[in-house]
């Protein structure tokens, strides 16, 4: 009986030598242990972000990604660029769309910005270019400010006048969705409706005024 207990016992402490021995030991290898089964992932062609109105600028870019061995690591890249938030942000790896990008021409001018002209009457007229909204007038401007909800500039206008609520609406536009032109006593207001967040700066001009959108 006693030497049947010593086998038993021999046995046990045999396969309890290492603390696992179904693993390989640290000093045998150094790769990761992961499981045998495959998950297959789509390659990475295109992710596209969509950032709201009130993004201007771009200050980092964080990509999450997955080890072979499971585990997750975020990388930061910082950026600092201003951006149109028109416009989408993607994350590619297709090599065909990087041999599409054009290179960038040294030393050429600056364009002219162009406007395109959005509402026309016989005594104010309004166009718009890409970041700014020019208005054509000589009628003095009393105030200007700015609501939300949505976001729209508004402006009064000294002039004895007698009109009917004018509205203009457009798609095309690059930022203004609207504009409304109603009578007051003493004063005309005009209303820019804008298509997202902005602020402005006021600037005078020769022709009448400059709103310059930021």
């Amino acid at each position: 009986m006693i030497k049947i207990l010593m086998i038993s016992l021999l046995t046990i402490v045999s396969l309890y030598a290492r603390e696992n021995p179904f693993f390989p030991s640290t000093n045998e290898t150094d790769i990761p242990i992961t499981t045998n089964q495959v998950s297959v992932v789509k390659p990475l062609k295109r992710a596209t972000l969509t950032l709201p109105s009130t993004a201007r600028t771009i200050k980092s870019i964080t990509v999450s990604y997955k080890n072979l061995d499971g585990s997750v690591v975020s990388k930061t890249v910082e950026v600092g660029q201003s951006i149109d938030w028109h416009l989408p942000i993607f994350i590619s790896q297709n090599i065909g769309d990087a041999k599409s990008i054009p290179k960038k021409k040294k030393n050429i001018d600056k364009k002219v910005e162009k406007f395109v002209k959005l509402t026309a009457l016989s005594f104010i007229t309004l166009y718009e270019s890409k970041h700014s909204i020019k208005v054509t007038t000589k009628d003095t401007m009393i105030r200007n400010f700015l609501l939300t909800k949505p976001h729209r500039i508004v402006c009064d206008f000294k002039r004895d006048i007698d009109i009917r609520s004018y509205e203009n609406s457009f798609k095309a536009a690059h930022a203004v969705k609207l504009v409304r032109v109603g009578n007051h006593k003493g004063y005309y207001r005009v209303v820019i409706e804008l298509d997202g967040h902005y602020r402005y700066e006021k600037k005078k001009t020769k022709e009448g005024y400059i709103f310059s959108l930021l």
